[in-house]
C-alpha cells in the first residue's frame, strides 16, 4: 500500500495516462497515430527525479504542468503539441488518484478474506457455547459466544462491501478538458474516452471535475471499514482484561510485552486498529469537506483528497491486517467464560444466538 501511494507510483501513473490518453486520440483521429506513438513510447520510459519534479509542482500548483513540461521536452518539437492534447491537470489528478484506489482495493482483498473466514469459524464452532453478554459495560443476560463473533464478521464484511461498491461505482477516468466541456475533439470526446478508460482499466463516464461525490463516498466507506474493524478490536481489548480474560490476541514473538513490566500481555493489534479508528473520523470528515467544490472546479478541495484517501487506504490495510493476525489465532479461554457466566448467576439460556449466527453466516456466505 506505500508502494501504490509513493511518489514513484504517482509519477508512473500519471505519465501512463499520458501515453494512454495518445493512443486513444489517434484511435479516434484526433491526433495522428505516429504522433501517439512517439508520444507513448516517450511516457514509458522518462525517468523523472520525484524529488525535483515535487519542487517544480509545489511553485506550478499542480504536477501535470512540470510533468508534461517534461514530456513535451523529449519528444520532437513537431510532436510536442499532440502532448496532453484536450485534457487539463485535473484529468491527470484524479484519473491517477482513481487508479490507486481500484489496486488498494484489490490489496485489501486478501486481509478481508482472512479475517472472514477466521471469524466464520469461530463463529460456528462456538455458536452454542454459552457466555455472559454485557451492555453498557455491565452484566447483561446470556448469549452464545459466536454470537459475538458473527457479529464481528457481519459488521466488517458489510463495510468491506459497501467500499467494494463504492469503489466499483466510482472508479472512473477522469476526462472533461479544462472545463469539463471535452472541447476540441470534434464530438469525438467521449470515445477517446471510453479507450482511454479501456486502456486504464477504469470505468467510464461524464466529467466529473466539480462533482465530489464519488471520492467522498470512497472515503467514508474506508472510514466506515476502519470503525467496524475497531469495533472487533475494542471489544476484545475489554474481554482480555486481567479480570475478565475470556479471549487474548495470539502470541507472537515480539509483540505485547512491556518495557516495563514484564507480566504483561498486551493487545498490541488491537491497539492498531483503535488508532486507526482514531485518525479516520478527521481524514473522512477532510473528505466530507471537498463536497461544495466551486463551480466548474474547485479550488483547494480536490487537490487535498488524494493525500487524504491515501493515509485512509493506509490506514484501513495496517488495520485490516493485524486484525486478521488476531482473527485466525484468537486465544479463547472457555474456563474464564465459564466462570464469569456462573459468577453473574443469570443462567445459561442463550436464546436464539445459534439461528442467529447461523443467519449470519448464511447471508455472508451468499456475498
Amino acid at each position: 500500500m506505500l508502494a501504490l501511494f509513493s511518489d514513484a507510483s504517482v509519477i508512473a501513473l500519471a505519465l501512463g495516462f499520458e501515453g494512454a490518453l495518445a493512443r486513444a486520440e489517434a484511435a479516434e483521429g484526433v491526433i495522428p497515430e505516429a504522433m501517439a506513438e512517439i508520444i507513448a513510447t516517450a511516457s514509458a520510459n522518462l525517468v523523472l527525479v520525484p524529488e525535483e519534479l515535487a519542487e517544480a509542482a509545489a511553485h506550478a500548483g499542480t504536477l501535470a504542468i512540470p510533468l508534461v513540461k517534461s514530456l513535451r521536452d523529449t519528444v520532437p518539437e513537431d510532436v510536442a503539441s499532440f502532448v496532453h492534447f484536450g485534457a487539463t491537470s485535473q484529468d491527470v489528478a484524479d484519473t491517477v488518484l482513481m487508479c490507486q484506489v481500484k489496486r488498494a482495493i484489490s490489496l485489501l482483498a486478501a486481509d478481508h478474506g482472512r479475517i472472514v473466514k477466521a471469524l466464520g469459524v469461530l463463529a460456528e464452532r462456538h455458536a452454542a457455547t454459552p457466555a455472559i453478554g454485557r451492555t453498557l459495560l455491565q452484566d447483561a443476560l446470556p448469549i452464545g459466544l459466536g454470537l459475538r463473533f458473527a457479529q464481528w464478521l457481519a459488521g466488517i464484511d458489510n463495510a468491506w462491501h459497501r467500499l467494494a461498491n463504492e469503489s466499483e461505482k466510482n472508479a472512473k477516468i477522469a476526462f472533461g478538458g479544462p472545463a469539463g466541456t471535452r472541447a476540441g475533439f470534434d464530438g469525438k470526446g467521449a470515445a477517446v474516452a471510453k479507450r482511454l478508460a479501456e486502456a486504464l482499466n477504469l470505468a467510464v463516464g461524464v466529467p466529473w471535475h466539480g462533482r465530489r461525490t464519488g471520492t467522498a463516498a470512497i472515503g467514508a466507506a474506508l472510514g466506515i471499514l476502519i470503525g467496524a474493524l475497531a469495533k472487533m478490536a475494542r471489544d476484545i481489548s475489554l474481554l482480555a482484561q486481567n479480570a475478565i480474560g475470556e479471549v487474548r490476541e495470539p502470541t507472537i514473538a515480539g509483540r505485547g510485552g512491556s518495557s516495563a513490566m514484564a507480566h504483561k500481555r498486551n493487545p498490541t493489534g488491537c491497539q492498531i486498529a483503535l488508532a486507526a479508528a482514531h485518525r479516520a473520523p478527521g481524514l473522512v470528515a477532510a473528505m466530507l469537506a471537498s463536497l461544495p467544490a466551486e463551480e466548474e472546479r474547485g479550488l483547494g478541495g480536490w487537490q487535498a483528497e488524494g493525500p487524504v484517501l491515501a493515509d485512509l487506504f493506509l490506514l484501513a490495510s495496517g488495520s485490516i491486517a493485524v486484525m486478521a493476525d488476531v482473527a485466525e489465532g484468537l486465544d479463547i479461554n472457555e474456563a474464564a467464560i465459564a466462570h464469569n457466566l456462573s459468577a453473574a448467576r443469570l443462567g445459561d439460556d442463550i436464546g436464539e444466538s445459534q439461528t442467529i449466527v447461523e443467519a449470519i453466516l448464511s447471508f455472508h456466505r451468499k456475498e
